[in-house]
């Protein structure tokens, strides 16, 4: 009976020692943080695989072991679970069994083209670029906030925003659509219906004077120049619009024939505004349209020095005079 008694205790004490060790072991936190995205039909080991690649391989075989444990059924599982640096293997497995996963923060800003945005979003979200290329080009899509193919780019206005990886292009187009809302308060409203144009409208002369100064101090000026023009009637004969039609920013001179090229987009050779905004604009240069300072500027030019500022004119005579001067410091750099 004692003998029976002692070996009790001691298999008791096995288990006491195994357990002490193995409790730490498997409750030892994260060495350092990763993002760990699971798609749908994942299996444990292939989340254990996603947890080593951005973890490490210690950490992954613990939460593969308290994922097992607690009998997760991962299958249906979907999105991106942030493990944060000292987490443990049990929270992250929890985490993941239960579907709580973490928004992620995304930036855009400084952003030309449709393009060059959806590439960027498409690296960023599960659905990828191809799906929301196909949304945004769709009409009935487009329709849906008020917008065409080439104005629903408006939408997209530069800013930080959080979503979960494994939104789709439409929810990200419903959000995105509350947020231009929220921005297009009555008052700015109000503001763009005194100066007879659309929200859309404005963020289109926005873009083409985004792409025309750099100097965000300049930029109410250059946006009544352009407003000036539109309700007098002319052409704006925007050098940006030009670039945007030929497909190539990097041009540093236009030239007559560039202006000759056969787009919408071509201020040179149709009336009134694009169909589209060139850029997508940031909102301190909507505002900066919104708010433009009064003045009679009809021309404007680059200035010779080069410093990013344009010389402003009143009539046609004392524009190509700076103009002239700006032309000939681009002939001694060389510019063509």
């Amino acid at each position: 009976m004692n003998k029976k008694k002692w070996i009790i205790g001691a298999l008791a004490a096995i288990v006491v020692i195994v357990v002490a060790c193995a409790v730490p072991y498997l409750f030892m936190g994260a060495p350092v943080e990763g993002l760990v995205k699971v798609r749908k039909g994942s299996s444990i080991d292939m989340i254990g695989d996603s947890v080593k690649a951005h973890v490490d391989e210690s950490f992954a075989n613990k939460v593969v072991t308290m994922l097992s444990l607690m009998g997760a059924e991962v299958e249906n599982r979907e999105g991106a679970f942030r493990i944060k640096s000292g987490m443990s293997p049990f929270t992250a497995a929890r985490r993941i069994k239960n579907g709580v996963q973490d928004g992620l923060r995304f930036t855009f800003n400084n952003v030309r083209t449709l393009d060059e945005w959806t590439q960027r979003w498409g690296d960023f979200f599960m659905a990828g670029p191809d799906a929301m290329r196909k949304a945004l080009k769709d009409s009935t899509t487009c329709a849906k906030y008020g917008k065409t193919p080439e104005t629903i780019a408006c939408l997209l206005m530069p800013d930080t925003y959080e979503f979960y990886w494994n939104i789709t292009p439409e929810k990200m187009l419903d959000r995105m659509y509350d947020y231009y809302n929220d921005f297009w308060t009555s008052e700015r409203k109000a503001k763009a219906e005194r100066l007879n144009l659309t929200p859309d409208q404005v963020a289109t002369i926005a873009s083409i004077v985004e792409e025309e100064t750099s100097k965000a101090d300049e930029r109410g000026k250059v946006a009544r120049l352009y407003l000036n023009r539109y309700q007098k009637g002319m052409r704006l004969q925007a050098d940006p619009t030009v670039k945007f039609a030929i497909g190539d920013f990097s041009i540093k001179r236009i030239t007559v024939p560039m202006t000759q090229v056969n787009s919408p987009y071509n201020t040179y050779r149709v009336d009134g505004l694009p169909p589209g905004p060139i850029r997508l604009p940031e909102k301190s240069t909507i505002d900066a349209v919104l708010n433009a300072p009064e003045h009679d500027y009809l021309y404007m030019c680059a200035r010779a020095d080069f410093s990013g500022y344009h010389d402003f004119s009143l009539d046609y005579t004392s524009h190509l005079e700076k103009a002239h001067r700006y032309q000939e410091a681009l002939n001694s750099r060389g510019i063509k």
